[in-house]
């Protein structure tokens, strides 16, 4: 433990996550129980926790791992605890900037990449 930043209690710095896009919770879910669950935890769920939205990260978090032990459908199952997640940080957006800008980007990706996919099939569709 002498090895530890004395400053490790102050909340992380945005600019030095990973990115979140790459780097879901999600995928990060560590064995329950284990000590690592807090000392080796992600980046981005330090951030997450560190700033207003905790409790609802936590939820949000415990529901995914949840739905993946149960092999439930993560998106229906965590619709209400993703959505809270969601509004308290649009309340704290000041802190959580760098995680819904990324967020809008990916969704801008996505609405273009399902764009071109119309256009593609209408095309299809013109050749038969």
């Amino acid at each position: 433990m002498s090895s530890q930043n004395p400053e490790s209690k102050q909340s992380p710095d945005p600019k030095t996550l990973d990115d979140p896009e790459r780097k879901q919770p999600s995928e990060e879910v560590p064995n329950e129980g284990s000590e690592e669950e807090e000392e080796g935890e992600c980046g981005f769920c330090l951030f997450m926790k560190a700033g207003g939205c905790k409790e609802s990260f936590i939820g949000w978090e415990n529901c995914i791992r949840e739905a993946e032990e149960y092999k439930q459908d993560i998106v229906e199952k965590c619709f209400e605890a993703t959505s809270a997640l969601k509004k308290c940080m649009e309340a704290h957006a000041d802190y959580y900037e760098p995680i819904l800008r990324a967020e809008k980007k990916a969704e801008e990706e996505a609405v273009k990449e399902l764009e071109k996919e119309k256009e593609e099939d209408s095309k299809d569709l013109e050749k038969k």
